[in-house]
């Protein structure tokens, strides 16, 4: 097969290939390091690679061998991208671009990265994020901005900028994102890929200094949902250095993406009565509605209580912000961006009763939220509310007259959702006028991944927009 044949392939027929014996694994890595050369110098989406480094890792692939645990989660030697706030053992990881950790060098594979491993799935390289993933677009000091395939004049979002990017451009089949915000959501629609934010736990993190958290997850990213659910079968587990981690379902949330299940009750919103919403955004919206109304299911233009969201999300986000760069401040406020310190600061101005409010907000949302999955299978909402934007902004301060009050507001659809604790996926129902494309959060109750992949590809198959990536990056 020819180079872009092969990075034309799904994720999971990639693996059907390896594992029947039809392709080996060096054969997609030199197809990988083919397309990287080819177009990541427009998009700037992998930075550090090492595909001389995933040949010597692929001599040790069987790639027929089987997860006795869970088989379908066995990658047989696919290449993989990883987002770099994760290390991979032996590779450089700079914490998106940091001039604090442009030397390190990690010793071991994070969590999430040493389940992939496990599972058959084989690193190329290093995917581009703001420094620390503190912000919803993609740039840093080390490596400047990663730019959208679909028009490199645009941003990809962030912080999972450079998953999106080079997953929509056929660098890699499937990658690693994290999620605290918007991290995977946000640049999986402005890319046109699909993106899993899952419920804490289930893909494990760190080891990190702020371990318990459920704001920050790991989760999967790929052109469809089906290899959506093929890279979470490989990135789920227990890992004993994250305390909130546990054992992998005996379930293949492939299987799920492979039984479309319609919803039965669905409810919709543009807002979430949070925020505005771009015009066009909306409208596409109401029309993904429309045809999940007109093929049998219930829909209703319905949302849960999100009044509160905006301020308890500053808040508990905040604490984390102490917790996890308080020292790094402390240490090298010279090197650290404007973002950062602006983040830290602000979150030492709040008190212990500001805090204590958020987390019982926080709870009260939750509940209401838990209610409201008793009626309704699905959710929807946009998975961002302004259409994709110059690279070069770091931020949207307003969209159609409606000024967003803090740097990151305009992502407040997103991280209203984050606080729920609920598995989010972000699947493209579209385009806009200029070509870009565009998803929506499809989301369900706490730890019903299985049923929302069942739910995704019904989504996915209701669209009908076909294959959409990968793309060569184009200007306009």
């Amino acid at each position: 097969m020819s180079e872009n044949e092969l990075i034309a392939l799904t994720a999971v027929d990639a693996v059907e290939k390896l594992r029947n014996g039809e392709l080996s694994p060096l054969d997609l890595i030199d197809a990988a390091e083919e397309r990287t050369d080819a177009v990541d110098g427009p998009i700037n989406s992998m930075p550090i690679r090492f595909h001389a480094a995933a040949r010597e890792s692929a001599k040790s692939i069987n790639t027929r061998r089987k997860n006795a645990l869970h088989p379908g989660a066995w990658l047989a030697g696919l290449p993989v991208g990883v987002k770099d706030l994760s290390d991979v053992a032996g590779q450089r990881t700079t914490m998106g671009g940091s001039p604090i950790f442009k030397d390190f060098v990690a010793e071991k594979s994070s969590n999430d990265v040493v389940n992939l491993q496990r599972n058959g799935g084989i690193p190329v390289g290093k995917l581009a994020s703001p420094e620390f993933g503190f912000n919803a677009t993609t740039y840093s000091q080390l490596f400047g901005y990663t730019r959208n395939p679909w028009n490199t004049t645009l941003s990809t979002a962030g912080s999972s900028g450079g998953s999106a990017a080079a997953v929509a451009s056929g660098q890699v089949w499937a990658a690693t994102g994290s999620d605290l915000g918007a991290s995977i959501r946000t640049p999986a629609s402005f890319c046109g890929i699909v993106g899993l934010r899952p419920s804490p736990g289930l893909v494990p993190r760190g080891p990190t200094p702020f371990s318990f958290s459920v704001l920050p997850v790991h989760g999967p990213m790929a052109r469809n949902v089906q290899d959506t659910a093929l890279m979470m079968d490989a990135m789920v587990g227990l890992r004993e250095s994250d305390p909130i981690s546990f054992p992998p379902p005996d379930i293949s949330y492939l299987q799920a993406a492979q039984s479309p299940e319609k919803p039965l009750r669905v409810a919709f919103s543009t807002d979430l009565g949070i925020t505005s919403c771009d015009r066009e955004i909306a409208a596409l919206v109401h029309q993904s509605a429309q045809k999940l109304e007109s093929i049998g299911c219930i829909v209703e233009e319905i949302h849960p209580d999100f009044g509160d969201a905006v301020e308890i999300f500053h808040a508990i986000r905040g604490t984390g912000h102490i917790a996890g760069m308080g020292a790094l401040l402390e240490q090298h406020a010279d090197l650290l961006t404007d973002e950062i310190k602006w983040s830290v600061e602000t979150a030492r101005g709040l008190s212990a009763d500001d805090i204590a409010k958020a987390e019982r907000g926080r709870s009260a949302l939750q509940q209401r939220v838990s209610t409201f999955f008793e009626t309704y299978d699905l959710l929807i909402c946009p998975a961002n509310v302004v259409p994709p934007f110059p690279a070069e902004w770091t931020t949207v301060k307003e969209h159609e007259g409606y000024e967003f009050e803090r740097y990151i507001d305009w992502i407040a659809i997103t991280f209203a959702i984050t606080l729920t604790a609920c598995p989010s996926l972000s699947v493209p129902c579209g385009f806009l006028k200029s070509g870009m494309p565009l998803g929506v959060q499809l989301v369900s109750r706490p730890r019903s991944e299985y049923n929302l992949f069942t739910y995704g590809r019904f989504f996915e198959d209701v669209m009908n927009l076909g294959v959409i990536t990968p793309v060569t990056p184009k200007k306009y």
